[in-house]
């Protein structure tokens, strides 16, 4: 392994024009996953007309194939050598126009005629290849940016500014995309023509971020990789099972991945049950849905700068802690709640997005931490693997809460909408599994995931120790070079 240089001095600090740049990378795969994750299943099952253990079945497929392609994308990043674009930038770039495309086919509801058995499996093959296409290409675009941080800065406190920028665009995206529907649903009456006009925009404004992120943040990663030296990746030979096993030798990312994938669970969960919580449930209006979702985002936002502060203070830990407690709060209410309560929906939505901006916030934070230990115990840098893991986990809490939701409502005998019934009257079985999972199935899985952050070891004074030990071991490589 080639010793690494010892700057003469620090590298300057990026200007706003770069973490703007940067953040944007992550606008398009926010709209995407926040459309999808509230409301795919509710289109599949009361737009197109699909079973509803089919519909979850199909999301369960594609978030599977990302069981393959997210850690296999993050080591080839991790092995890209362009000379022009180095390492993570050309997934991006051809990686954006397809990734567009298949999110808008998501939304299509093709007529395949014939008997109703033909159709429901015709409409099944079709999103299902659609789905598998749509994830290729979003970990195509995604997981090499979520890995871009350590590679445009090295400075401690920077990265965290950095990511401050990354997920503000996240989570503004996310509420733009439910202003959005908002707007549509509000303008355009036929069902289809709603998804169809969603699925469209936001498809184009998914794809256009991307390039602005390429471009905008191009010139730093240059700069960075032109003035130090990257030590030689002896991972590039090993096979994907070692890789594997290196990784989840790593015990401290046992326990973030085990956090992050608790926090999305509960978010992913709650957001899929939202819409027939509201319309099935509640009575109201679809509107009324995107209302309440803009609730929780919007608080989720402005926490995010909140916590951030009290966690430099407190640390990661305790805002963790505090975070779940009012979200596990929220959910117990909604559970609680009744059609002539709905005006308690508003406060209990944001006391939920109190808890949901640490979903986005602590583990993201913890990662870096992880990966320094890694660097320390195997002289490595192995983002992309890491990052890898945590895209995946992501997706597949998105993909067990939809099936579990979907196989839950079939079960219990959810009715689907039909050309003959566009508004089916649910039997008690459909309602009782609607209030199981927007209450006590979500909290299950939170307070899993506050008894893995209650053991998890690296705290402050650890991580300041691996940061120690890695100066110091880099010190004596230029010394001996």
């Amino acid at each position: 392994m080639n010793p690494p240089s010892a700057p003469s001095s620090p590298a300057p600090p990026m200007n706003l024009s770069t973490k703007l740049a940067y953040g944007s990378g992550d606008l398009g795969p926010a709209i995407t996953a926040n459309v999808l994750a509230f409301f795919l299943l509710f289109f599949f099952t009361s737009v197109a007309g699909l079973n509803a253990g089919l519909a979850g079945s199909i999301l369960l497929i594609g978030k599977v194939w990302d069981a393959v392609n997210d850690p296999i994308v993050g080591m080839w990043s991790d092995r890209t050598h362009s000379a022009k674009w180095g390492r993570r930038y050309p997934w991006m770039l051809w990686g954006a126009i397809p990734f567009g495309l298949t999110y808008f086919l998501q939304w299509i509801v093709p007529n395949f005629g014939g008997n109703p058995a033909g159709h429901q499996w015709g409409l099944f093959w079709y999103y299902v290849i659609v789905g598998v296409l749509f994830n290729t290409f979003y970990t195509m675009v995604n997981l090499p940016y979520t890995a871009l941080t350590p590679e445009l800065t090295q400075d401690y406190n920077e990265r965290t500014s950095l990511n401050s920028f990354r997920f503000a665009f996240s989570i503004g995206g996310s509420i733009f995309s439910l202003i959005l529907a908002q707007i549509i649903f509000k303008t355009v009456s036929d069902p289809k023509q709603q998804y169809l006009w969603l699925g469209a925009i936001c498809a184009i404004l998914s794809t256009l971020p991307l390039y602005w992120c390429v471009f905008g943040t191009h010139a730093r990663s240059r700069f960075m990789a032109d003035r130090i030296s990257t030590p030689v990746d002896n991972s590039e030979s090993l096979p994907y099972r070692e890789q594997m096993r290196i990784a989840f030798s790593n015990r401290p990312f046992l326990f973030v991945i085990g956090i992050y994938l608790c926090s999305w669970l509960g978010v992913q969960i709650t957001a899929a049950i939202l819409p027939y919580f509201v319309v099935n449930w509640l009575g109201l209006s679809s509107s009324t849905f995107t209302l309440v979702a803009l609730a929780v985002q919007g608080t989720a936002l402005l926490m995010l700068f909140v916590w951030s502060a009290i966690s430099a203070k407190l640390g990661k830990k305790a805002v963790y802690f505090m975070g779940m407690g009012l979200w596990i709060v929220a959910q117990a209410g909604l559970f609680f709640l009744k059609p002539d309560q709905s005006a308690l929906m508003y406060p209990l939505a944001v006391m939920a997005g109190v808890g949901v901006s640490t979903a986005y916030l602590i583990p993201w934070s913890m990662i870096p931490d992880v990966i320094e230990l890694d660097e320390l115990n195997t002289g490595q840098r192995r983002e992309g693997v890491f990052y890898g893991f945590m895209v995946l986990l992501q997706k597949i809490g998105l993909a067990i809460g939809l099936f579990v939701i979907g196989q839950a409502l079939n079960v219990a005998g959810f009715v689907e909408s039909s050309a003959s019934q566009p508004n089916p009257v649910q039997p008690e079985s459909a309602m009782l599994a609607i209030r199981l999972a927007i209450g006590p199935l979500p909290t299950l899985a939170l307070v899993c995931g506050l008894i893995l952050a209650y053991f998890y070891p690296i705290t402050r004074e650890v991580h300041a120790e691996i940061l120690l030990k890695l100066s110091e071991r880099k010190r004596q490589m230029a010394d001996e070079a």
